[in-house]
């Protein structure tokens, strides 16, 4: 499976974006009220200067205390993205995100974001495609 199967299966495509002066609290409000784990930041909604997880927000809020609710979404977000592409393997992407311990994956094409992945969007995929796999193979050994 390919990430652009796992982004058309999606129930939300369209991705969540925050400016960089946006203040980490309410970021954090917006991930709560659209219960997802993490927004990107971007300036144009197209090109990610960065991603802010609730890991982020909490591991500051362990360090420092509500104090960093204060500051802006550029101060606390992660910056070195790993990203992937459209045509990239579920598998591929599986891979790195546990290799990076990170759950949340921009999906860029053109130089351009056209979607993000979680981590459960790709266990997700995969779960349905062994189920295809298991229904393909049981109806081989029955005949049908």
């Amino acid at each position: 499976m390919q990430v652009h199967q796992i982004l058309r299966a999606k129930a939300q495509a369209n991705v969540i974006t925050v400016a960089p002066d946006m203040s980490v609290a309410d970021a954090a409000r917006l991930l709560a009220e659209r219960r997802i784990g993490a927004v990107i930041v971007s300036k144009d909604g197209k090109v990610p200067l960065g991603i802010l997880s609730e890991r982020d927000i909490v591991r500051d809020l362990g360090r420092r205390g509500t104090d960093c609710m204060a500051d802006t979404v550029d101060v606390l977000m992660t910056r070195n993205l790993v990203t992937c592409a459209p045509g990239d393997s579920a598998d591929q992407v599986l891979e790195q995100m546990t290799a990076g311990r990170f759950r949340h994956m921009p999906v860029m094409a053109g130089g351009e974001m056209v979607g993000i992945i979680s981590i459960g969007d790709v266990v997700a995929a995969r779960i349905s495609e062994l189920a295809m796999e298991k229904e393909a193979l049981a109806g081989m050994i029955m005949g049908n």
